[in-house]
């Protein structure tokens, strides 16, 4: 059966760093993606990363760039989420999906497989 786990959340000080792993398997993943979304207390989930898994090419949101820095393994199965600079702000549960596509946009085409439990990222002092 596909799916996708996700690792490595916790609490963090602000300005520290923490790294999610997201784990994909029983998936096709050629000419494919991973995204990285979040969703915080009271409000929408948002994308805001996605890697392309074929040639790695990368897109970040807005709120994100410059501090996250999403990546894969040399095996492809593997995927990362290095989170630098945390503020309170990023305090969210964080999943990872397989997609179709990978835009500037962070939306569009379609996700495959379903919601897994996420990791939860918290940031405070």
């Amino acid at each position: 059966q596909s799916h996708v786990v996700e690792s490595g959340g916790g609490l963090v000080q602000p300005g520290g760093s923490l790294r999610l792993s997201c784990a994909a398997s029983g998936f096709t993943l050629d000419n494919r993606a991973i995204g990285w979304f979040r969703q915080a207390p009271g409000k929408e989930r948002e994308g805001i990363s996605c890697i392309t898994v074929t040639d790695g090419r990368t897109y970040y949101a807005d709120s994100v760039k410059g501090r996250f820095t999403i990546s894969r393994d040399n095996a492809k199965t593997t995927f990362y989420l290095q989170m630098n600079s945390l503020s309170p702000e990023d305090t969210a549960v964080y999943y990872c999906r397989v997609r179709s596509l990978c835009n500037s946009a962070l939306r569009g085409g379609l996700l495959f497989g379903s919601w897994g439990q996420g990791t939860q990222v918290t940031v405070s002092s």
